[in-house]
């Protein structure tokens, strides 16, 4: 049995949204569910009366009123949630005209900006009617490459509540990054910063901007938002398209209008890490996004109306479009856009008593650089309007969790979460009725039929295998752009185990009912729990001439991954301290700074398959000391040795 740290308080849980959505199916239902593991249980046995329950607990507001609650074919992903039903995603986040206060976004810089309900939804409306003007409609794409700022928040609203399809990436993508985005989507409008801010420095993007803009040949408006470079005109962009400052693109006043879309009219495109190739463009649904995120703010991390939540993101990251959602239980959301630890360390926590944040979300690296700072929150700061840290990006260490309950705070739910950008949301997370337990997620989400299973698709408990989802949720993707048969998301997520969501993930599903998430059964990277595909990396190795071919993995260290690059190069060419450095700023030139290997080495061969593809997964347990399976599948296993016992990994 796993050590408890923090155990709820019978008055927390009777206060609890989840004590009131259990009472909700008692008065409805009948059902007495006494504690949590019973409740999951019946939300799975019970999905249509579950996801009813949520509609009507959150009260959903339907334009028009759905046929059934869920549709089913004979194996996933076939299946229909609310047919017939039409909503507005962005009415639901504004249902509130109030002075009460919806969002607060701050800068590294110090900079801070508030909107009340009011007002955000006055802004909104103003923006929707410039970007009605210029055109945008039903299924259009708005693609933004844009700060953590109330104006992209704004954007995204606007976009949403005319039917289009809203899509974002953060500035610290390099132009290639962008370019293998939004590329494929083909935005009508692009909304990007002139220039951005982080630790300290003010960077330029103008020069980025045009190169991405002659990709673009679809785009028919571009808004710039000055932010770091208030000196921007509209002079300085080379396109066809239109191009507008923020400030005079559109004024502020008015009743927004909300477009009635099907439950399933796509809403956001969001991108796979880009493992193989380019990333995959995943297509998440209206009425699925809105639901799994009340579920998961309402229930989950019991968010209410006086409560502020802050998670430490960029815009490229799902968990931004996370956060805003709680928006639509009417809580105070909290921006940031910057480094977190400039000018200090304590940046951060510093926010959470200034803007009386209730709800703090952060990644396992995060904690372990307070750790590693020696800094005890729980003594330079009063912290007393925090309830619950949240945890995700990649596995927390049992260690992480002494520091928080010994360091920060002691009565805290720590809710270590796990899910993704696949679904924008989680299979694996905390909630306020359980105890928490040293490094182990509380349990499974509502309505997610989560399993671990083994090699033969058997369900195992105390065993590690892979993570999946055996039925149908609303928040299941709706499909992958250019992908009109499914093939590519059958091949993607239903291959492993036909008719069975395989996320990918390798964990572990302990007796008592914690769920341990041991990283990624894939080649993927995970560097301070950013997912980094290998492709992406190579990409830009390639544009290196001295370089042959090379090859990425993640190496477990001192408690987090990091990025080693292999690299073969041409006869005679030696891998000094000049080309070391040229690689790693052709890298982070196009790419983000997380993808900059923490290592470079040369070798002389890169093991791979009978057809000719590079095995990370089997130089992955090299370099960890791992045994490789079926070594007879590799056309040269002894290019393995290149990469065992290196003595630049053990330091």
């Amino acid at each position: 049995m796993s050590d408890i740290l923090w155990q709820p308080s019978a008055e927390r849980i009777r206060a609890s949204r989840l004590h009131a959505f259990a009472r909700l199916l008692h008065d409805r239902h009948g059902i007495a569910l006494r504690d949590y593991p019973s409740l999951h249980q019946w939300s799975i046995d019970q999905r249509a009366e579950f996801w009813q329950a949520i509609v009507d607990f959150f009260d959903v507001q339907w334009h028009a009123a759905p046929h059934a609650v869920l549709r089913e074919g004979p194996q996933m992903p076939d299946a229909q949630w609310f047919p017939g039903a039409t909503l507005n995603f962005a009415e639901h986040l504004l249902r509130r005209r109030d002075t009460h206060t919806a969002v607060v976004a701050l800068g590294e810089d110090g900079q801070r900006e508030t909107l009340s309900y009011r007002e955000l939804a006055e802004q909104v409306a103003g923006l929707q009617k410039s970007l009605r003007a210029a055109g945008v409609g039903l299924g259009d794409r708005v693609a933004a490459c844009m700060p953590n700022t109330w104006q992209t928040l704004v954007a995204m609203l606007a976009t949403t509540s005319l039917g289009a399809i809203w899509s974002c990436s953060s500035p610290d993508f390099g132009t290639q990054g962008v370019i293998d985005r939004f590329g494929q989507i083909e935005p009508k409008v692009l909304i990007t910063c002139a220039g951005y801010r982080y630790a300290g420095k003010n960077l330029d993007q103008s020069a980025k901007i045009n190169e991405i803009l002659q990709r673009l040949p679809s785009l028919e408006q571009l808004l710039i938002v000055p932010y770091a470079r208030p000196e921007a005109r509209v002079e300085d962009y080379r396109t066809q398209a239109r191009v507008a400052l923020w400030a005079d693109f559109y004024h502020s006043g008015g009743e927004p209008e909300f477009v009635a879309v099907p439950f399933a009219h796509p809403l956001y495109i969001l991108y796979s890490s880009g493992t193989t190739g380019v990333p995959k463009c995943i297509i998440h649904s209206t009425g699925g996004v809105l639901l799994q995120h009340l579920k998961e703010h309402g229930l989950h991390t019991d968010l209410g109306r006086d409560d502020g939540l802050f998670y430490y993101t960029t815009c490229g990251w799902m968990m931004w479009n996370w956060l805003v959602s709680a928006l639509a239980v009417g809580s105070r959301v909290v921006l940031y856009d910057g480094s977190p630890f400039h000018p200090q360390p304590e940046r951060l926590l510093d926010l959470i008593d200034a803007e009386a944040i209730s709800v703090f979300g952060t990644s396992p690296k995060y904690l372990a650089s307070l750790q590693a700072e020696g800094l005890q929150p729980r003594h330079s700061h009063n912290l007393g309007s925090l309830r619950t840290l949240l945890c995700t990006g990649s596995a927390l260490s049992p260690h992480s969790y002494d520091y928080v309950y010994e360091q920060i705070k002691a009565d805290l739910c720590l809710a270590s979460m796990s899910g993704g950008t696949d679904i924008v949301s989680c299979f694996v997370a905390g909630n306020p009725w359980q105890a928490v337990r040293r490094g182990e997620i509380q349990g499974k989400s509502l309505g997610m039929a989560v399993q671990v299973w083994n090699a033969a698709g058997q369900p195992v408990v105390g065993e590690k295998g892979e993570l999946v989802c055996t039925r149908h949720f609303p928040a299941m993707p709706i499909g992958l752009w250019h992908d009109p048969s499914g093939e590519q998301l059958r091949a993607a997520y239903f291959s492993q185990f036909p008719g069975v969501w395989a996320q990918g993930d390798y964990a572990e599903e302990l007796a008592h009912g914690g769920m341990l998430i041991h990283g990624r059964s894939d080649a993927v990277l995970n560097p301070g729990g950013v997912r980094i595909g290998t492709a992406e990396i190579y990409r830009q190795v390639d544009k290196v001439p001295q370089v042959l071919e090379s090859i990425a993995i993640g190496q477990q260290w001192q408690g987090d991954v990091r990025v080693v690059l292999f690299v073969r190069l041409h006869a005679g060419v030696a891998l000094d301290a000049a080309l070391e450095q040229h690689i790693r700023q052709v890298i982070r030139a196009n790419t983000t700074p997380r993808h900059v290997p923490a290592k470079i080495l040369a070798v002389n061969d890169i093991p791979r398959t009978l057809s000719g593809k590079m095995v990370e997964l089997a130089v992955r347990n090299v370099v960890h000391g791992l045994p490789v399976k079926n070594t007879d599948a590799l056309a040269n296993p002894q290019a393995l040795d290149e990469f065992r016992d290196r003595p630049q990994l053990r330091e």
